[in-house]
């Protein structure tokens, strides 16, 4: 026998996937790295793995789900679950089991240690000839020979978890060129002795590391299940103080102070229902993270729950006090307020500790802040001001911290980069090695944020005043007319580079999410540029602007022909399902187009040439919802309040998903229908109580909603996303009382440069 580790405590490694919660200044550092080490923890979806694949030949057998590894919920190493292979290897057969890494966004596959660790248990025990074979495949599609577990492991004994540990070393290539471990993609089970004899292995924990970040005990016991009691307790780790729980309509938050990160690697989180009087480990959240969200279905529900402490050796603290709480029916309002909050905590607590801003995606890379999505942050924090989620001071150090992060930023003609690193401020190339330096789009929705909050932040005391000098000066040297191109130049343009100048040549033409740069550019007190360029540019019908909008989003409602041309000259004219849009391409679009403009920038019953924005907006977001209704592609749980088709990553990467056959795959991001509020306020709230009443338990977490799901893939998103969570606090705020609209058009340079393009104010279309 080779390395055989066993051990049984009560390791409860950070559920960064059951319930992704608001988060304090550690948790940034813990993200990346806790994402070099565990390849997987707990499945988001609770039938069959997402990330994983099979292939079976007869006559061996393996159980599956659509496909897939089915996901064990009664045993577990960790909770809330685990992943089960139930087999019978036969003679001339074979079976397969892989397990991908999970990907999103911005995820380096970088793995950190030498050995390959995991957990395993077996309800009858497993002959060490019968259990699988495994092996590895790395990112370059190289593959390793095919390693016994046996070798490593011997007899599986029954009812106990036992972890296996194989160093990276033993998985010599059996591919063409090097493996390499450390850029693990896939670890693949197959079958190995043919016995005839059903065998049960479930497996948890699954990470690379070195030997010092394992257990340090190698004492055995009976298996982690959902039904075990509270275990033993070090005396030597301090358990987390000030426990409170907060009930909601279906779920309770819970928050409690931090254990200093030296004593503590891991919160273990525990609960008793209603009048029952043990405490079951539900989850785990790593240090730093001090929130935690448990849904719990159907008011009233009470709960009370106590949180332990958990050191790098897996040994535990005394359980905390208890905290309580009773969930209850909540009106229309609570609900929104309720909302509200929670997608503003994204903003508050979930920023980059250094600088303020919004990372783009948590979790994700640590440094990555995004410039658009930390204006849509700004609007957010107004708004988390304003209805007291935080006071007023808390707001002006927030917002200071973040202006003294701009004023240093690198700039390119007063324009900031679309991504940043939030430590040093140093511009990132993300996208592509082009996309390095100035982006106008992105900084036109900082900017909109900025604005916002300096009529926000207007009193009369000396913070405040130099804050909005401060927010003025950023403002007016942001050079809109360098990215004009020329003195002549008819548009505007996205991107400019020091290294690689006007390469990227993407022309800003509308109809999508970008208005707010002209309007902006035109506005500009210092570097504006002529009101005419809203029409050349924005609204241009030019050869360059035409071909442009060509193939966007096709109207897949009309003919080939008229499709490719529909809404190519900025106006439409065209009726989908009943409902006529004036101006955009196809039929409307990803949803986005109708928010991000118009978090600041209020349309109701604004017209220029073409259109009332407001109304258009509303037809964009009705032709949205009736072709998610209507369901063309038979897509499961399409239907009327489940829609919001709009930018996101779906199961296959990122798509602007939109109500056409082309950009239509099922994903499904709440984003869509929750921003849409101002527009269509009773379908939005129908979407909001399905979301949160209907598929809370997949989808409600500490930020409210996860960013996607796709009920015909059977995926939830891992991931929050800055540009998404902001607009639903941001619009449904507009709604509920203008905050944010007031604010932003009540700026001295507003109303000057609506009256140089033309725009007219007329009575708002009914709601």
């Amino acid at each position: 026998m080779r390395t055989l580790v066993l051990c049984t405590h009560r390791r409860f490694h950070s559920l960064l996937l059951l319930c992704l919660v608001g988060t304090v200044a550690p948790f940034v550092a813990a993200d990346t790295l806790y994402y070099h080490h565990v390849f997987f923890d707990n499945s988001l979806e609770h039938d069959a793995y997402f990330y994983s694949s099979a292939t079976v030949s007869a006559p061996s057998t393996l159980v599956l789900v659509n496909g897939k590894i089915p996901v064990e919920s009664k045993f577990f190493y960790t909770p809330p679950n685990a992943l089960r292979l139930e087999w019978i290897s036969a003679s001339n057969g074979a079976w397969d089991a892989r397990i991908d890494v999970m990907r999103f966004r911005d995820r380096e596959i970088s793995f950190v240690g030498g050995n390959l660790f995991f957990w395993c248990y077996s309800p009858e025990g497993i002959p060490g000839r019968a259990l699988p074979e495994i092996r590895m495949i790395d990112t370059n599609s190289q593959f390793s020979r095919a390693l016994k577990l046996r070798e490593f492991i011997g007899d599986l004994p029954a009812n106990r978890w036992t972890q296996i540990k194989i160093p990276l070393a033993e998985f010599p290539t059996a591919s063409i060129h090097d493996l390499d471990p450390n850029l693990l993609e896939s670890i693949v089970f197959s079958q190995d002795e043919p016995d005839k004899t059903p065998h049960t292995l479930i497996i948890d924990e699954i990470k690379i590391d070195t030997d010092a970040a394992t257990a340090s005990s190698t004492a055995s016991a009976a298996g982690r299940t959902s039904s075990t009691s509270t275990p033993s307790h070090s005396q030597n780790l301090p358990s987390p103080p000030n426990l409170k729980a907060t009930a909601y309509e279906r779920h309770i938050d819970l928050q409690w102070s931090p254990v200093p990160d030296d004593q503590v690697e891991r919160y273990v989180i525990y609960r008793a229902l209603d009048n029952e009087r043990t405490y079951q480990p539900i989850g785990m959240q790593v240090r730093g993270i001090t929130r935690f969200t448990d849904y719990l279905g159907a008011p009233p529900r009470t709960a009370h729950y106590k949180i332990a402490t958990s050191d790098t050796s897996y040994d535990q603290s005394q359980l905390s006090a208890s905290g309580s709480a009773t969930t209850r029916p909540f009106t229309d309002d609570e609900l929104l307020t309720m909302l509200e909050e929670e997608c503003f905590r994204y903003y508050y607590e979930g920023a980059h500790p250094d600088s303020g801003t919004t990372l783009e995606n948590i979790p994700g890379d640590d440094r990555i802040v995004a410039t658009g999505a930390s204006g849509f942050g700004i609007m957010a924090l107004v708004v988390g001001v304003d209805r007291g989620f935080i006071t007023r001071d808390q707001g002006l150090a927030r917002l200071t911290k973040t202006v003294d992060f701009l004023e240093k930023a690198p700039r390119y003609h007063g324009v900031w980069s679309h991504f940043m690193d939030g430590h040093t401020g140093a511009s990132l190339p993300v996208f592509s090695m082009f996309d390095n330096a100035g982006d106008l789009v992105e900084t036109a929705f900082l900017v909109e944020g900025l604005l916002a909050a300096r009529q926000y932040f207007h009193r009369d005391t000396p913070q405040e005043r130099e804050l909005y000098q401060r927010i003025t000066r950023l403002w007016t040297s942001v050079e809109w007319d360098w990215y004009r191109r020329s003195p002549d130049g008819d548009a505007l343009f996205w991107h400019w580079s020091p290294e690689f100048a006007w390469h990227m040549n993407h022309r800003i033409t509308g109809y999508n999410e970008a208005v707010i740069i002209y309007l902006l550019a035109i506005a500009s007190p210092t570097h504006g540029v002529p009101a005419d360029l809203y029409y050349t540019g924005w609204a241009g019908r030019s050869v360059a602007a035409v071909n442009y909008r060509r193939g966007w989003s096709p109207d897949t409602n009309a003919s080939a022909k008229s499709a490719a041309t529909a809404g190519d000259e900025y106006l439409n004219g065209r009726s989908y399902f009943g409902i006529k849009l004036d101006v955009g391409v196809g039929s409307g679009g990803p949803l986005f187009f109708a928010h991000y403009s118009y978090m600041g920038f209020d349309p109701h019953g604004l017209r220029d040439r073409f259109t009332d924005y407001f109304n258009n907006n509303r037809n964009m977001a009705l032709i949205n919802r009736a072709w998610v209704t209507a369901n063309p592609k038979h897509f499961k749980g399409y239907r009327s309040d489940n829609w919001g088709l709009t930018a996101s990553d779906g199961p296959k990467g990122y798509l602007a998903h939109a109500p056409d056959a082309q950009n239509d795959d099922g994903t499904m991001t709440p984003t869509g229908a929750l921003s849409s509020y101002p527009y269509t306020p009773e379908a939005s709230m129908a979407a909001l109580k399905h979301f949160y009443r209907d598929k809370g338990a997949d989808i409600w977490g500490i930020y409210g909603p996860r960013d996607a799901f796709n009920e015909s893939a059977n995926w939830i998103s891992p991931i929050y996303m800055g540009l998404n969570q902001a607009p639903i606090v941001v619009m449904i705020e507009n709604y509920r009382t203008g905050l944010i609209w007031k604010l932003f058009m009540s700026n001295p340079e507003i109303k000057p440069m609506l009256d140089k393009v033309g725009f007219r104010r007329e009575k708002p279309a009914s709601q």
